[in-house]
């Protein structure tokens, strides 16, 4: 896919990103998107706010990685509303909290990251995917 446009007569080709394939590579897409779209807009992030979206998108990418097959889409996008990351991944599971702890009340190594995301984020929606698989998008204030 290849956007065209023109400014004058430059025409600037804006290629597609390949997906993350782990987890630190979508948090570097999405510090670099907060960062270009805060300085765009004229707005602050606060670090907190930085660190929040950071979170999110790594749980979100690892769950998808570790429960979904790994991650068949991935979008970002700064709006006046926070950082929007969308992550995409082959299975039709929604996302479940597990438990944290066994009967004993000794730790599991696992059963955070969903409820993770459900604290840091201000809007979470899951949908079906036409072809399978579902899109996780998640909303993550930057004030």
């Amino acid at each position: 896919m290849r956007d065209n446009h023109r400014a004058g007569s430059i025409t600037v080709l804006r290629e597609p990103r390949p997906l993350p394939c782990r987890p630190a590579d979508a948090r570097r897409t999405v510090r670099r998107a907060v960062t270009e779209g805060c300085r765009a807009r004229s707005v602050r992030c606060a670090p907190e706010a930085m660190e929040d979206a950071l979170l999110v998108t790594s749980e979100l990418a690892t769950n998808a990685i570790l429960h979904g097959g790994g991650i068949t889409g991935f979008d970002v996008d700064v709006d006046s509303h926070g950082v929007r990351v969308s992550v995409s991944d082959g299975s039709d599971e929604v996302p479940v909290a597990l438990a944290t702890a066994d009967e004993h009340g000794r730790s599991l190594p696992h059963g955070r990251g969903w409820p993770i995301v459900c604290r840091l984020a201000r809007d979470i929606r899951v949908a079906e995917l036409p072809f399978g698989g579902k899109r996780i998008t998640a909303v993550v204030p930057l004030g």
